[in-house]
């Protein structure tokens, strides 16, 4: 099978898009409006950019009708937002959140997730996540118009805060204790429970 993105529907471009490129990590990204409303929603197109700057990267795509998210327009007006991973027990208020809230509707509230107040931004994190990342914006790229397009955003990370319930006797983050969810295609979602681990041939 072959697909030319030039001469084929965007929807199939998507749907083989997200079923290849997997697992990938969430972003449960946590904005506030102009009104100070505060918005929740997950986001798999997301990963880490560099370290210095500490920096991460997450693209929402726009709505059916071609508009932007909420998460967008929030960040536009404030440019602030906290990335907040996503355990295992809280995989489903999480997918709860993508649902189409209205505008001005605090998803926090409706699917029962709890404010964490930030240290250096406005919007709260996610209490229940194991991990916080308060960021403000370098820049949000558009790509494309329409359905199915994107604004990629590109955010600076001011503060990262991390649970101690995730430590291990070190003081390192236990992948065990973790337990992060990540996207695969369709319905299908994974954890981080299973792992392998790999020597390099020459290590440093």
């Amino acid at each position: 099978m072959q697909i030319d993105p030039e001469n084929e529907h965007p929807s199939v471009v998507y749907s083989t898009m997200i079923r290849a490129i997997t697992p990938r990590p969430i972003a449960w990204v946590s904005t506030i409006s102009p009104r100070g409303i505060t918005n929740l929603a997950p986001f798999s197109y997301f990963n880490g950019v560099c370290s210095q700057p500490a920096a991460l990267v997450f693209s929402p795509v726009n709505r059916p009708d071609g508009s932007k998210k909420d998460t967008v327009r929030n960040i536009e007006s404030n440019g602030q937002f906290v990335v907040n991973l996503v355990p295992f027990s809280v995989a489903e208020p999480m997918l709860n959140t993508a649902d189409d809230f209205p505008y001005e509707t605090s998803e926090f509230e409706s699917v029962g997730v709890t404010e964490k107040p930030s240290v250096r931004v406005s919007p709260p994190g996610v209490a229940e996540s194991p991990i916080q990342f308060e960021c403000e914006l370098i820049q949000i790229v558009p790509i494309g118009d329409g359905p199915l397009a994107a604004n990629v955003i590109i955010g600076k990370i001011l503060l990262i805060t991390v649970s101690d319930r995730v430590l291990d006797a070190q003081g390192k983050l236990d992948p065990e204790r973790l337990d992060t969810v990540g996207r695969m295609g369709g319905r299908s979602y994974c954890r981080t429970t299973e792992r392998f681990e790999l020597a390099p041939r020459n290590p440093d």
